[in-house]
């Protein structure tokens, strides 16, 4: 695989193989120096650069580089500020000293642009306004613990159509996962992402979108939220707030769901915002399972990319 952009970029076989080489890393991963693959890397250099933001996936990609024997080069974010150098100036510098980028941006049409000047350089999406493919690799491997399949099962996703939401939509239904979708009026999903979700939809995988998160939690065997407010979108705060101010999950949206149904979320987490405090701390909480998970997902993801 020469890029990882979206989870597009993968297919039903190959999404499936990596999370089940995420699953053996994790297993592996006491064995310390002595796992088969602490030496996978030896030799590559893995780029940083994060125009956003991070905790969860700048600490999990730095972690599983070096797990695997690699070398993190930490990229300055302002080399990507136009007036500085041209982008592809800097796609070519980094080309010639770098085996992968792993990026976090905004637009993703920078990281296309990106990838198709520098052919031989490797390009990984830690996240973009558009698409959150690293995230979803967990939130599936996650969820294959619990249940050893998703295919069948209903997972509702209530807040907003976001980029965590269109990653979600395009793995979950090429697993076999039917998906609710449940957000405010002027918040749904692309429309163009739910044309993809049914183009690479498997087992007769399924999307409803709803209005009325009640109707899409009911006997759902998941529950993923996010954040109201994404990063770059905090002057609109307030306003986002009115209006998803009945999207909460809490232990009454939750009672609604098929019993035993889990509790996800990306992180972080606006504790009174989307999800109350009861439920992020219940058990039926994966939340920070999800948060691992990032570390082992990636390593199966820079494993495939770079052996």
């Amino acid at each position: 695989m020469q890029n990882f952009l979206s989870i597009l970029d993968l297919d039903p076989d190959r999404l499936t193989k990596l999370l089940e080489s995420a699953a053996r890393l994790k297993r592996d991963r006491d064995q310390g120096m002595k796992a088969s693959t602490a030496a996978v890397l030896n030799g590559k250099h893995v780029g940083m650069l994060f125009e956003k933001p991070s905790l969860r996936t700048r600490v999990t990609f730095t972690i599983g580089v070096r797990e695997l024997g690699g070398d993190v080069v930490e990229i300055p974010a302002d080399v990507m500020h136009a007036d500085r150098e041209p982008i592809q100036d800097v796609a070519r510098n980094l080309e010639r000293w770098v085996d992968a980028v792993v990026i976090r941006t905004f637009g993703q049409d920078r990281l296309t642009q990106i990838a198709e000047i520098a052919p031989k350089l490797h390009i990984i999406n830690a996240l973009s306004n558009e698409e959150h493919p690293c995230q979803a690799l967990a939130d599936m491997q996650t969820l294959f613990e619990r249940w050893g399949s998703v295919a069948g099962k209903r997972i509702a996703y209530v807040g907003d159509g976001n980029n965590v939401c269109a990653s979600l939509v395009h793995a979950a239904m090429m697993l076999g996962a039917h998906v609710h979708v449940a957000t405010p009026k002027g918040f749904e999903l692309p429309d163009e992402v739910v044309d993809q979700a049914a183009e690479v939809s498997q087992q007769g995988a399924g999307l409803t979108e709803f209005t009325d998160p009640k109707a899409a939690v009911r006997d759902a065997d998941a529950i993923y939220t996010d954040v109201w407010t994404s990063m770059g979108q905090e002057v609109e705060y307030t306003e986002r707030k009115k209006a998803f101010r009945r999207y909460q999950i809490n232990e009454t949206m939750m009672a609604l769901a098929r019993p035993g149904a889990l509790f996800m979320h990306c992180l972080p987490a606006h504790r009174g915002d989307e999800v109350s405090d009861e439920v992020i701390e219940s058990p039926i909480s994966v939340v920070f399972d999800q948060a691992e998970n990032r570390l082992h997902a990636q390593k199966a993801l820079l494993v495939e990319m770079l052996r």
